[in-house]
Parts: structure tokens; C-alpha cells; sequence
């Protein structure tokens, strides 16, 4: 299992750039790729983005970089039929800012997002809407 995540980490970064991606952690349960910009004029490497992903292959966190540190980090949460069911966004000091849950119709397909505030109020409910046309 760890050859095949090893393999799937240089195919990604073969197929990103290896200059902009790198797998730097694999253990038993996750996968971390880290995004880097360089300074072209120091040679000066900055962290810019980190994704996790779990054994499975999911996404299960995200933290955006900028010069001063963390900027913002999201958490994703799989229901039982393997979709993200919630998305947990938080501010550079870790505090959470607000939670996204999904419902999917059918087919897989998102069918309605809804957003709440840290506190857990409803502010934004988004309905997907798939129209197929024929060419």
C-alpha cells in the first residue's frame, strides 16, 4: 500500500510540476502534499498551500499559506456514501468561521448546499441545478 500511495505521489508531482508539489509526508493513514513558491530573486522557498488526503484518497484538509503564516484552513467531513457531507472553514488563528453541509441528488450530484456562521446560524442556502442540452 505504501508503494502504490509512494507511486501515486510522483505521478502527481510529475504531472503538477515537480518544482511546485511535493509529497513530503506519508505514514499509514494520510498523504500531505505541500505547494511551494520560490522567490526568483533569493532562491527563497515559501509554503503556499498543504493538502491532506486520507488512505482512501479523499481530500480531508486544505490550508492556504501566504508571508505571515497560515491564511485560512478548511476540513472536509465523508457521509456514508463517500461524498463530503460538511466543510469546516477557519481563519489564520484556527477559530472557525463557518460550516458548509451538502445534500446530493440521485445521481451523486450536489443538489443543495447549505452555509452557517461560526454559531451555527443559517446564512446562504444554494440550490445545483443540472440542465442537459442537446447540441
Amino acid at each position: 500500500m505504501k508503494k502504490i500511495i509512494l507511486l501515486a505521489a510522483a505521478v502527481l508531482a510529475l504531472a503538477t510540476g515537480a518544482s511546485a508539489q511535493e509529497a513530503v509526508k506519508i505514514n499509514k493513514k494520510n498523504l500531505v502534499i505541500k505547494e511551494w513558491n520560490t522567490d526568483s530573486k533569493s532562491n527563497h522557498r515559501v509554503l503556499d498551500h498543504q493538502t491532506t488526503y486520507n488512505a482512501d484518497g479523499k481530500k480531508i484538509e486544505e490550508i492556504e499559506y501566504n508571508s505571515s503564516g497560515q491564511k485560512w484552513r478548511k476540513r472536509y467531513e465523508y457521509g456514508a456514501d463517500g461524498k463530503v457531507s460538511r466543510e469546516l472553514v477557519y481563519d489564520d488563528r484556527n477559530k472557525l468561521q463557518g460550516v458548509k453541509k451538502f445534500e446530493y441528488n440521485e445521481f451523486g450530484r450536489k443538489k443543495t448546499q447549505y452555509t452557517y456562521d461560526a454559531k451555527g446560524k443559517l446564512k446562504t442556502i444554494k440550490v445545483f441545478e443540472y440542465i442537459s442540452e442537446d447540441a
